[in-house]
């Protein structure tokens, strides 16, 4: 029982033994504690700030990011752009020259046959105009042949001048 109820010289001692270690850690201990816990507070403060910036930096790069991304899309998206104007135009101006020499060709063929058309006719109209002389040669001769029928063939070529 005498540990629940103790005398009073043990509790003078007590305090008296609490009171020298409790100042012994005041003038030496705590202050060591405390700085030491200071140093850690501003340990961790430090790092928390560096955590901080850190992430700031991220977010940073990560909208840099994805502006560049953006920038890029857009760029490949006009090049995109850019290549099919100028595909289309290529094609569209292909057209038109193939169309331009298909008319020029077109047009030189046309005129290539009107004269090689020229040339036959003419051809035709000098076989027609040999064979004409050839059976009116013959025609003559056989009309000539008697004096009557020459002289009537000689009054009609008069009337037909005249």
């Amino acid at each position: 029982m005498a540990l629940l109820t103790p005398e009073f010289g043990l509790l003078f001692w007590m305090v008296l033994s609490f009171g020298i270690v409790f100042f012994v850690l005041a003038k030496f201990g705590w202050p060591i504690i405390v700085n030491m816990v200071d140093e850690r507070k501003a340990y961790i403060d430090k790092s928390l700030d560096e955590a901080r910036q850190a992430h700031e930096r991220l977010i940073g790069i990560q909208d840099e990011q994805a502006r560049l991304l953006h920038e890029t899309r857009e760029e490949q998206q006009r090049l995109l752009k850019d290549a099919n104007e100028t595909k289309t135009k290529i094609i569209s101006d292909a057209k038109e020259r193939a169309e331009v020499e298909a008319s020029r060709i077109r047009e030189e063929n046309q005129l290539l046959i009107q004269k090689e058309k020229e040339v036959a006719m003419q051809d035709v109209r000098s076989q027609i105009s040999i064979l004409s002389l050839d059976i009116a040669e013959k025609v003559l001769r056989k009309n000539l042949d008697n004096k009557p029928a020459q002289q009537d063939l000689v009054n009609k070529l008069i009337k037909e001048i005249s």
